[in-house]
């Protein structure tokens, strides 16, 4: 009878997530409303490696009359978003929380950290190293009779999807340590597979980074830091490692 009176209707949950989702929404307009009072520099900010590789003069072009708008109006978009990210975050916690044991918010909490702190790397990395060089090289292919003309919106759907794609795979660790954590992989299987993840790496980097050796050298190898640290991850908090925590309580 008392765990009766101790459980909450499924509607007050869904209260619940109702304001916190409001909660988001606004956090991410007051966010966009920022941002696009900065959003010409917002864009600039991002087309900053593509404008240094290019030749001085060379400008983006808009081969629609609203494209221009619209992609600044992106650009706000995504930066409302980042901005408004740690409150995104905390009315996630604070959704999650209350549903979860003790031990579970010790591990949720540092475990939402990190993967921010690995996919905030992961894009920094991207836009830092690998988009200089992949630019260079798109931009090689000009001559006497072939001119670039990048398009601002082209530019964007193509720099925020790359920079997307560094994000999550720089979140390797967390995955495999996850899958450790559940008994789905083990430390010498990390281990006796590690030949086969290099080659994955480097197809994987030949497939999401534009199509020059240098660059795809640069993805792949932080994969390969990242796959040691994952295999350090594995052995320091899989379920061996929990078992025997249990196990001493």
């Amino acid at each position: 009878m008392h765990e009766e009176e101790d459980k909450v209707p499924f509607t007050a949950h869904l209260e619940e997530l109702r304001k916190r989702m409001i909660n988001c929404f606004v956090a991410a307009g007051v966010g966009f409303v920022i941002c696009y009072a900065f959003k010409q520099k917002l864009f600039l900010i991002l087309s900053r490696p593509l404008v240094e590789a290019m030749e001085s003069g060379e400008k983006f072009v808009y081969t629609g009359l609203p494209e221009a708008f619209f992609t600044y109006l992106k650009s706000a978009l995504i930066g409302g978003l980042i901005l408004a990210a740690p409150v995104i975050l905390y009315q996630f916690w604070m959704f999650v929380a209350p549903g979860l044991y003790k031990n579970e918010r010790r591990i949720l909490l540092p475990i939402i950290f990190l993967s921010t702190l690995f996919f905030v790397g992961g894009a920094l990395f991207g836009y830092f190293v690998v988009f200089p060089f992949g630019f260079q090289f798109f931009l090689s292919f000009s001559n006497e009779i072939v001119r670039p003309l990048p398009s601002m919106k082209e530019y964007l759907t193509f720099a925020s999807k790359l920079l997307l794609a560094f994000g999550i795979v720089f979140e390797l660790p967390l995955m495999i340590t996850a899958m450790a954590r559940l008994g789905l992989v083990t430390v010498d299987f990390l281990k006796k597979n590690r030949k086969y993840a290099i080659v994955i790496f480097f197809a994987g980097a030949a497939i999401i980074t534009p199509p020059d050796v240098v660059t795809q050298i640069m993805m792949a190898l932080p994969l390969m830091v990242l796959y040691e640290i994952s295999i350090l991850g594995a052995r320091l908090f899989g379920r061996k490692k929990v078992e025997e925590a249990e196990g001493t309580e």
